[in-house]
């Protein structure tokens, strides 16, 4: 009975987490708009851009990366269940990136879940982390599209996470994660191929 306790406060503790709503409260605070009534709607740091700049762009996609860690870094501390195969922090990832996609406070509405995914990432497994926020890195800045960095550096992860030896969960929970940000940036993917995607910068 313990352990599904445990299980239960995990995933609601990292669902809550992961539900802040980091730009919306950002670009609320400081310009009193909100940010789903802007560009593509989404909550994440590429719109937030939009509106108040590189800066915080940069800001926002930080603090999300830290809110998908986070969860994740406590249950590898302090979770006793399940700790053989991992399975806990696994959950606790999963919970934090449907909490921002689909935050409580915004009726269900949220961002891509990209800076957070790579939070959990990193947390999981901290090299493969640096290598996904790398190629992101590079692809964003040559390509000059955060879509199209973003979904190649996720599809990339669970293959990262099974050269780097990592248990059966992280990567099933890579793989699982990469389809479901893919299937969060359908719309991109459109303007993609009609070459009507925004640009990162001119």
């Amino acid at each position: 009975m313990e352990k599904f306790i445990e299980l239960a406060v995990v995933i609601l503790g990292a669902y809550i987490i992961g539900s802040i709503p980091t730009g919306y409260i950002i670009v609320k605070l400081f310009t009193g708009q909100d940010i789903r009534t802007v560009g593509s709607g989404s909550t994440g740091a590429t719109n937030v851009k939009r509106v108040m700049g590189k800066k915080w762009f940069f800001i926002v996609m930080l603090l999300d990366a830290f809110k998908g860690a986070l969860p994740v870094v406590l249950a590898q501390i302090f979770a006793n269940s399940f700790t053989d195969i991992g399975l806990l922090p696994v959950l606790a990832a999963v919970a934090v990136i449907l909490g921002h996609s689909k935050s409580i406070f915004l009726k269900f509405t949220g961002g891509k879940s990209v800076a957070s995914g790579v939070g959990t990432i990193l947390a999981l497994n901290w090299m493969v982390g640096l290598i996904i926020a790398a190629v992101w890195g590079i692809i964003t800045y040559t390509s000059k599209y955060v879509s199209l960095g973003s979904m190649i550096a996720l599809a990339l992860s669970p293959v990262l996470m099974w050269l780097f030896g990592a248990p059966a969960a992280y990567i099933c929970y890579c793989a699982l994660g990469a389809v479901y940000i893919i299937y969060l940036h359908r719309e991109n993917i459109k303007r993609l191929i009609k070459g009507e995607e925004n640009k990162v910068r001119n």
